[in-house]
């Protein structure tokens, strides 16, 4: 079990144990909370990405308080604002979902990326899928695949299941929130839905969601280092061609549901240079998806 210390003896609001949702925040002994003061001492440091590190035991959705967090001019970039538990969590295309508290990721981290044109923004939560599946492959030992643009998928019983997603939302002119989601814990018998995965059904190697958020979050300053010295170059980074190398909607059949109730149909053969997805139709045509739902037709 996770030792604490005095920074983790505040699980709401008022500072009250007692009336934390859910409960005891010790009522579920399968899921310790995290360690406030161990996550920062072990990534806040100076010269480093990350400079602050909040945990709170509830909120609606850290994108929304990180975002308003800026707006007001009271979160400098690298600050990370993470949940036990979110009532109001969003995915893309403004899709609801919950999970039991202290069963997963939820979080949020503040990027300012002020030497690379807007442009190129697009490639950010790409490449936090990046490294959200390289952190979880070191610490977690499980193999990840991710599909275009932003769903974590993981292998449970031969099958492909989503056990995480990523959103980004601009925050004024020159900033970036981005929310990561990731299911570490939850058992079948709690899945949303059937297609949904965790790392514990995956067969992770270990659950302590102290050491997999560190993980994680040490991969994500070392891409985001690599990118932003490349002026946001994803291939001069190599961002384009390890994103490439792990995405499982390459090389198969989708159907690309896309905005004004249009869609189309083909293989997905590339993702280009602005991160956008190249669908190869019947009718010869290589046509770039730059935001739309993807949906696997075919296994790889």
């Amino acid at each position: 079990m996770t030792p604490r210390d005095a920074a983790d003896d505040n699980p709401d609001a008022d500072g009250n144990p007692d009336d934390a949702p859910h409960g005891s925040r010790w009522s579920d002994l399968d899921r310790p909370p995290l360690n406030a003061g161990a996550l920062r001492r072990g990534l806040v440091r100076a010269g480093g990405l990350w400079s602050e590190v909040d945990v709170v035991q509830s909120t609606g959705s850290t994108n929304t308080d990180l975002v308003a967090r800026a707006a007001a001019g009271k979160a400098a970039e690298g600050a990370v604002l993470v949940a036990e538990e979110q009532t109001s969590a969003r995915g893309r295309l403004d899709r609801r979902w919950t999970a039991p508290p202290r069963s997963g990721l939820f979080f949020s981290v503040l990027l300012r990326p002020s030497e690379v044109e807007v442009a190129r923004w697009g490639w950010l939560p790409l490449l936090t899928g990046v490294a959200v599946a390289t952190g979880l492959s070191r610490a977690a030992g499980v193999d990840t695949a991710l599909k275009w643009p932003n769903d974590l998928l993981v292998t449970v019983g031969g099958e492909e299941r989503k056990a995480g997603g990523i959103l980004a939302e601009r925050a004024g002119e020159d900033a970036v929130v981005i929310g990561i989601g990731i299911n570490v814990s939850l058992r079948q018998d709690e899945l949303p839905v059937p297609q949904a995965g965790s790392l514990s059904l995956a067969g992770a190697v270990s659950t302590d969601r102290d050491p997999l958020l560190r993980s994680v979050l040490r991969s994500l300053e070392d891409w985001y280092g690599r990118w932003r010295a490349a002026g946001g170059d994803a291939a001069v980074s190599g961002l384009q061609e390890t994103y490439a190398a792990g995405c499982a909607t390459l090389g198969r059949v989708v159907r690309a549901e896309l905005p004004g109730d249009r869609s189309v149909v083909g293989e997905a053969v590339a993702v280009d240079g602005d991160g956008r997805l190249v669908i190869a139709t019947g009718e010869g045509v290589q046509e770039p998806v730059g935001a739309g739902d993807i949906v696997h037709l075919r296994p790889a």
